[in-house]
């Protein structure tokens, strides 16, 4: 019971925290999102700015965007990931998901941070132009729970053309992929066995996300 009680309230910590921890994006909102955008920057790039506040995150992240580039793969073999959930079709998915590709891009994102809504479309696309056996993108909705109102979350994917599977978020997702994000979007990518082989903080163009997974793909076929 106490174990159940300190995931629940970490998973009540992540919602607290992300809200705070969206990274900022120029890009123009789906047009009938009514939100004002925040203000930011972009560097050339096409790197997103990260204003996640420096002592909200490790030391070693902190006032830096980190890519495929720049964030070197963890040397150390990640431990086994196990989790079910459902998706926003209702679809039961577990970490076997993984095993279909090769390389997946595991994007977590939320229903109010607009630079994770800007550059669903060009995951979308890329989702749509990789062999499927070597590249998919999966989302984790972050903000939504199972059992909560969806409508809002299928309604942004619709708009943003992001027709890829979308985790809800229940405990053993939260334990299993989760409890070390800091802002949204947080992407990372994991191997066909399971091993995550670099994590990226913040938004990032369709071209730079193109050349991340490209790299990556190559690493993995030598």
């Amino acid at each position: 019971m106490k174990n159940t009680q300190q995931i629940l309230l970490g998973m009540l910590i992540l919602f607290v925290f992300l809200l705070g921890g969206c990274a900022q994006n120029t890009e123009a909102l789906p047009k009938d999102r009514s939100e004002p955008e925040p203000a930011s920057s972009t560097a050339e790039t096409g790197v997103e700015e990260d204003n996640t506040p420096k002592d909200s995150m490790p030391e070693s992240n902190a006032g830096e965007n980190h890519t495929a580039a720049n964030t070197p793969a963890d040397s150390t073999p990640a431990p086994q990931i196990e989790f079910e959930c459902i998706d926003l079709d209702g679809n039961t998915v577990t970490a076997e998901v993984f095993a279909q590709s090769k390389l997946t891009m595991v994007n977590v994102w939320a229903t109010y941070c607009n630079p994770c809504l800007n550059e669903m479309p060009g995951l979308g696309e890329l989702a749509a132009e990789y062999d499927p056996e070597e590249f998919q993108i999966i989302g984790i909705v972050s903000d939504v729970l199972e059992g909560d109102d969806q409508s809002l979350a299928e309604s942004l994917v619709q708009q943003t053309g992001a027709a890829y599977p979308h985790l809800l978020l229940n405990r053993s997702v939260y334990t299993a992929l989760l409890t070390d994000i800091v802002a949204v979007p947080t992407t990372f990518f994991i191997d066909e066995n399971g091993e995550v082989l670099d994590t990226v903080v913040g938004a990032m163009n369709k071209t730079a996300w193109e050349d991340a997974i490209d790299a990556l793909l190559e690493q993995s076929g030598q």
